[in-house]
């Protein structure tokens, strides 16, 4: 049996240890972790560092396994019910390269599927790979759908539908059969908690994956709902203790979120504890349907979850996160914080949207082409904050910096609304003010060399603005300007190529 959620085989460790993951860790004094390996100067990552979304296209519901010292992301593809019809799986050693693997299932696979697929689970269990999915959206126990089961030989597939029914086909206590979990405990015994409409089932698993056990008492489905559960049920274990999460609110809506419970039991009671996931409307809407995963032979732990960018209205506009998760010493969890971070490393410019010049990612930073005023953005919309980045301007000629609380953008040389810093090798920082046109606000005098990288920091508190470069604790210009409250993030050139690295957005302290 592979875990998904608690601990893996060495190999699996050393694995992931060569892919540059794992650091060392002080555990909590009152849960019991593993030992953690000799790991030094390996990074330990506080969200996707190279950009969320982590990978490109529409997608929720992500559920993560880790297969043989890789992670595997099966999530539902967001379209309309009638469209949802496939799923694609992503896999990845170092949760910074994604490779997708498209069309693992599809309704060809399952002969009573016909729309709504969605929420894959998958876990394996003596070398069989085993993936539970929801289809056809039932309302009523009169219609044929609920949950399946399919199966496989490796992780990327070909699955076929394990047994030619639902293995869940009908309501229980409630429940919709949706958004299923599973989870196999230390003892071997496999559980599946699922449920919507407001219900939260756990059943057991029989060892063939495929049919259902009874508990003690003969009954087959135990309702364990929590307060303000809705629907999402996924379930891990930490220090003897088994954490159920779920998700509340609307999924179309910005108030989706994440709560969890703690029990002593795999059956609970589970009694909820806190909302840790939440929109940020600075970073994203609509943050919930969530999986964990535990990078083994530590007590680091990420979440995955689904989130809607803040210019998107279209409910299916959704797209795959993961950030940090971390654990006081009584095993609680604390509030998750959706990090705004890129370093480029993973090739991409993914969550960027550019207006005029030429933009690509190479050699890990992301650079522009000499134009009159390209810039790229990130869907943010902080007020108060610091922003900061590498930038290295190629030419003595022009400028290259921050752009931030930014609207209106458009293709133009000051074609929007907000606020720029920036660099340039002729020996000044500059900051402006621009509305369709430039103001200087003022300037500084600084030796910078073509070719050479400079850290470069805005922090915005109401009308206090203070550019930084290279000494962090000294600002280079400081104004007061109240003239924009708020808006994206973003980089930009003028009259110059410049390379863009280690890209960060924070809520200023």
């Amino acid at each position: 049996m592979t875990a998904r959620t608690t601990g893996l085989a060495a190999k699996c460790c050393a694995a992931l240890i060569t892919g540059g993951l794992l650091t060392m860790l002080s555990p909590s004094p009152a849960v019991s972790v593993p030992d953690v390996p000799d790991a030094p100067g390996v990074p330990e990552y506080t969200t996707a560092e190279a950009g969320n979304p982590f990978v490109d296209g529409w997608y929720a519901d992500p559920d993560i396994a880790l297969y043989e010292g890789a992670y595997w992301v099966f999530p539902t593809t967001s379209r309309p019910y009638d469209e949802q019809t496939h799923l694609d799986a992503f896999s990845s050693t170092d949760l910074v390269h994604w490779t997708k693997h498209s069309k693992v299932l599809t309704k060809a696979d399952v002969s009573w599927a016909e729309r709504a697929m969605w929420a894959p689970a998958p876990i394996e269990r003596d070398g069989k790979y085993y993936l539970y999915f929801a289809a056809n959206d039932i309302q009523n126990d009169s219609q044929l759908g609920g949950i399946g089961v399919a199966v496989a030989d490796r992780p990327e597939g070909p699955y076929e539908d394990a047994i030619g029914r639902p293995l869940i086909p009908a309501f229980h206590n409630g429940a919709q059969p949706i958004d299923q979990d599973v989870f196999i405990d230390d003892d071997g015994q496999a559980y599946m908690y699922y449920g919507g409409w407001g219900h939260a089932n756990v059943v057991k698993l029989n060892p063939d994956m495929t049919s259902l056990g009874t508990f003690a008492d003969g009954s087959t489905y135990k309702e364990i709902t929590p307060e303000g559960y809705v629907e999402g049920a996924q379930m891990f274990k930490r220090g003897g203790k088994y954490y159920l999460m779920w998700s509340e609110g609307g999924w179309t809506g910005p108030d989706y979120s994440v709560s969890y419970a703690i029990a002593d039991s795999p059956t609970g009671p589970f009694e909820k504890l806190d909302k840790v996931l939440a929109q940020d409307p600075a970073v994203a809407k609509g943050s919930g349907h969530n999986s964990v995963v535990n990078v083994p032979g530590t007590d680091i732990w990420y979440i995955f979850y689904h989130r809607r960018p803040l210019s998107e209205t279209d409910g299916n506009h959704r797209q795959l996160a993961y950030d940090r998760m971390h654990f006081r010493p009584d095993g609680t969890i604390e509030r998750i914080e959706m990090k705004v971070r890129d370093n480029f490393a993973d090739g991409n410019a993914l969550g960027w949207k550019t207006y005029g010049g030429s933009w690509a990612v190479a050699g890990g930073r992301y650079r522009a082409g000499r134009s009159q005023g390209g810039k790229a953005l990130l869907d943010t919309n902080f007020a108060d904050f610091t922003q900061e980045a590498d930038v290295t301007v190629s030419s003595r000629g022009g400028d290259a910096g921050l752009t931030f609380r930014v609207t209106r953008p458009a293709v133009g040389t000051d074609s929007y609304s907000g606020y720029y810093a920036g660099i340039g090798a002729s020996g000044k920082v500059v900051l402006g003010r621009v509305n369709d046109s430039w103001t200087p606000l003022r300037t500084a005098a600084l030796r910078i060399d073509p070719g050479s990288t400079h850290r470069l920091r805005v922090t915005a508190v109401g009308s206090s603005i203070k550019v930084y470069v290279d000494d962090m604790t000294r600002p280079r210009i400081s104004v007061t300007d109240a003239t924009y409250p708020s808006g994206a993030n973003g980089v930009r050139v003028f009259d110059t190529a410049a390379g863009f690295d280690n890209v960060a957005v924070r809520p200023a302290q």
